[in-house]
């Protein structure tokens, strides 16, 4: 499998969301510069980087701290949250983010979406769908859409996208499991297409059992900080 470690960043610093509720963030690493370094210490070579702050103002917010993250490793570095624009996109890329993550942009402006797929290329660009129930939201995951993951991906792919990072935020920050239907069920409809998991892992099981659905790329998160996986377990499942 492909594994992203996770760091989600409020005002700088690494915290987990419980269900996508800001007011429910549990600070993991005050230096989320030195958190990256473990996860490359570890043997680990991609990062999930979302900026939390951002995808609320629809701006990056912690530019500096991501800055610093992409300067001490040398990881494959995937950011997300407040990406609206092509000038951020274009920002990200030049500073040696490896590429973009854009999520409510993609439903909210799909022209934008399109010519940023089409100027930077479907390796640069990685759709994000946050949905509630089967429906999409967005802004922070703070509205909620009558769009489904399934009419979304297949505007999206219409547009040349390829790879999907689809989040349960009923699931993510709970520990509870990833929702697996979900996304076995999206895999079976595209099957051309990149799904990778992200929300409730628990357990190096639930990624097994990712991986059995059809699904061989994941996001962990919490799990990692609360010890139900481990960095070793990550590498030696990456392996």
């Amino acid at each position: 499998m492909l594994l992203f470690p996770a760091i989600d960043l409020i005002a700088g610093r690494s915290v987990r969301l419980y269900q996508g509720n800001y007011a429910q963030a549990t600070p993991i690493a005050a230096d989320p510069v030195a958190q990256a370094q473990r996860f490359e210490q570890a043997g680990l070579t991609h990062l999930h980087l979302v900026d939390l702050d951002g995808a609320k103002a629809g701006r990056p917010q912690n530019w500096a701290t991501i800055k610093q993250i992409r300067a001490a490793t040398k990881l494959f570095i995937e950011v997300g949250g407040g990406i609206r624009d092509l000038a951020t996109i274009h920002d990200y890329l030049a500073a040696g983010i490896d590429r973009v993550i854009l999520g409510s942009v993609a439903l909210k402006d799909p022209a934008l979406t399109k010519t940023a797929l089409q100027q930077f290329g479907p390796d640069k660009i990685v759709i994000g769908i946050d949905a509630y129930r089967d429906r999409v939201t967005t802004e922070g995951w703070l509205e909620e859409s009558a769009v489904s993951c399934a009419q979304l991906v297949t505007a999206m792919q219409k547009a040349g996208a390829q790879t999907f990072i689809v989040t349960d935020i009923e699931r993510d920050g709970t520990l509870s499991g990833p929702n697996v239907a979900m996304l076995a069920a999206l895999h079976q409809q595209f099957p051309a297409l990149a799904f990778v998991a992200s929300g409730g892992m628990r357990r190096v099981q639930d990624l097994r059992d990712l991986r059995t659905a059809g699904i061989d790329i994941a996001i962990v998160g919490k799990a990692l900080a609360a010890g139900g996986i481990s960095l070793e377990e990550l590498k030696t499942l990456e392996g």
